[in-house]
């Protein structure tokens, strides 16, 4: 008889019991969880029967909501438009599906890849965009149960970015709008872009929002780091700032937004926006519901910001439900935000909501 069979016997049962299961709890959860995640999380999700199968007949279920589209005659024109830019070429939708079949992912959401639309020109921004978005439709209707859309806009034109909004929702049936975090110098909070949001707020519109780099700061310092390295999680902490101090973020309460990379680095910052609120001298106008509030009601996709550190800081400040599960492909590969998720020490609960739930609640559509 094995020493477990043994600690079961007799009066001291029960506390034997108790080790036994201590000794079964004190397997690492994180060998646990990544075990988890090579059989398929989606295996344990009601309803998985529905969800799509790799070639190998693993469920796949997360949904990216951080993944980049890359139209063949925008990464064409990019390089004219921009000297010196040299975006991937390698792009493809096979290749994005064989990326997500490789990790888990259901369907991904499509948006622009940077800079976006705009290049100061009304003409150029109205057709990138309407042309983006179709390439966008085309990839879908072709992957109708893979592929969902963030419609990119020409802003900072804000008529061409009206009509484009009506196209994108209304007749391409997108699921949501994507924003940089500045345009032309202007950050979301600008009063520039009020008319936009009036009508994403009355649509209610999930917003998903992407950082760029400003001009003023392009990378001083490109003999150690390459430009997005840094900006890019600034950028998105100045847009964030700006949506609350200007108070947009409360005025136009049913945006449903999504910041990329777990908010840049607004979280290792949060004592600096506590320290902001409290000199402002029309805060009941502002954030009359507090910043805190607000940066709550906020979503955060985990692209670039999956390591324990940046989770351990994101979710200090807000729970699990506004946390999304988010690649970066084709610039990061998925498996890095599997092992970075499934290593962190989750429950099998909190798992599921990152990677499907949390987008499902805000896009029902997704599940049917």
């Amino acid at each position: 008889m094995t020493d477990d069979h043994n600690r079961l016997d007799g009066l001291d049962g029960l506390n034997g019991l108790n080790g036994l299961f201590e000794d079964i709890l004190s397997v690492p959860r994180r060998r646990f969880l990544q075990s988890a995640a090579a059989l398929g999380a989606g295996a344990l999700l009601p309803g998985c029967e529905a969800l799509p199968k790799n070639a190998a007949g693993q469920t796949l279920h997360r949904i990216d909501i951080h993944h980049h589209l890359l139209p063949p005659k925008y990464v064409a024109e990019l390089p004219k438009l921009i000297k010196g830019e040299s975006p991937p070429t390698n792009w493809t939708p096979a290749r994005s599906l064989e990326d997500m079949d490789k990790n888990g992912i259901a369907m991904s959401m499509l948006s622009l890849m940077q800079p976006g639309a705009w290049f100061g020109d009304v003409a150029l921004g109205r057709r990138i965009a309407r042309e983006s978005n179709d390439y966008a439709a085309a990839v879908v209707r072709d992957n109708p149960t893979r592929f969902g859309i963030f419609a990119a806009l020409p802003l900072p034109d804000t008529e061409g970015s009206l009509k484009e909004i009506a196209y994108a929702l209304d007749v391409l049936k997108c699921e949501g709008i994507a924003l940089w975090t500045v345009y032309s110098g202007k950050y979301l909070g600008d009063p520039a872009f009020v008319p936009v949001f009036e009508e994403l707020n009355r649509r209610k519109a999930v917003v998903y929002n992407h950082p760029l780099s400003v001009d003023c700061c392009r990378n001083p310092i490109p003999q150690y780091m390459v430009n997005s390295a840094i900006e890019y999680a600034t950028d998105t902490t100045r847009t964030i700032a700006s949506l609350l101090f200007s108070g947009a973020a409360a005025r136009f309460p049913d945006i449903k937004w999504i910041h990329s990379h777990g908010g840049g680095t607004m979280p290792m910052l949060w004592q600096r926006y506590i320290r902001q609120e409290a000199t402002l001298k029309n805060k009941a106008e502002i954030v009359p519901n507090g910043v805190l509030h607000e940066v709550r009601r906020f979503h955060y996709d985990t692209a670039q910001a999956n390591s324990p550190g940046a989770l351990a800081a994101l979710l200090k400040l807000v729970p699990v439900s506004q946390v999304m599960f988010g690649t970066d492909y084709p610039y990061r590969p998925g498996s890095e935000v599997v092992e970075g998720l499934t290593g962190y020490g989750f429950s099998a609960a909190e798992l599921r909501a990152i990677d499907r739930d949390n987008a499902l609640r805000l896009m029902p559509r997704l599940k049917s």
